[in-house]
């Protein structure tokens, strides 16, 4: 079990710091704004998508956030890197590497995901 708790652990502190706190950072800055722009989303959306990462973020990273809520925030940077390795594929092709990043990040997502509800005995829905 301690193991698992380091797992968990490790990989949420990743995941926040790659959805929570860039996000926090960098998502006004023009490098943001210019890969939005080339992916053909408005700008409004990249203001709303970076609330959205924090706040999700903070559900995650927070521990005395439980249950539904958790389960909410790990739904939404599902849909969401899902959606970037689709944008960036659509937009640039398969051999950008922006295409698979969101994929390895989602694979940090799914550990801590698996990890979490072997921690709090939250029940796997198949």
């Amino acid at each position: 079990m301690k193991a698992t708790k380091i797992i968990y652990w490790v990989t949420t502190i990743i995941f926040f710091l790659f959805e929570g706190v860039m996000p926090a950072i960098y998502g006004n800055s023009a490098l943001a704004k210019e890969g939005f722009a080339h992916l053909g989303y408005p700008e409004y959306f990249r203001i709303l998508l970076t609330i959205f990462k924090i706040s999700g973020a903070l559900v995650l990273i927070l521990p005395f956030f439980k249950g539904r809520i958790k389960e909410w925030a790990y739904a939404g940077f599902t849909f969401n890197l899902i959606s970037a390795a689709v944008s960036h594929a659509a937009v640039d092709g398969l051999s950008n590497g922006q295409t698979f990043f969101p994929v390895v990040v989602m694979l940090i997502l799914a550990i801590s995901y698996f990890t979490y509800h072997r921690i709090y005995g939250v029940p796997s829905r198949h």
